[in-house]
């Protein structure tokens, strides 16, 4: 029972710092993030927040983390108010990188199969 109710509450909370995101938080660093996951312990008192980005270069990223960390609070907050649980969990974002390990392996099968012609 305890881990259908962290699942359910792990998709409710990307959902709705999605919709946070496009609509309360108004920092130009954080334009264009995208959720792609969120992992939640088992107390339910903390949340780490996957994100990504389109851009593939490092100060994109460091000036989005950035922007995400000053958020937190506000994000936070938001979701206190969203979600009908005892004590919202404290966020960390961190950046996914398995969609750029995936770019980067599609890239190299790529060349595979030129090289193979």
């Amino acid at each position: 029972m305890a881990q259908y109710r962290v699942g359910r509450l792990e998709q409710e909370i990307q959902k709705e710092v999605n919709d946070i995101l496009l609509k309360r938080v108004r920092d130009p660093r954080v334009q264009g993030v995208t959720i792609t996951g969120v992992d939640v312990t088992g107390d339910l008192q903390q949340a780490t927040i996957y994100y990504s980005i389109l851009s593939d270069n490092d100060n994109d990223e460091e000036t989005t983390q950035k922007g995400l960390d000053k958020a937190t609070s506000l994000i936070r907050g938001e979701l206190g108010s969203r979600l009908s649980i005892y004590r919202t969990p404290e966020l960390t974002f961190k950046l996914d990188e398995s969609i750029q390990y995936g770019s980067k392996i599609d890239q190299l099968i790529n060349k595979l199969k030129r090289e193979d012609r």
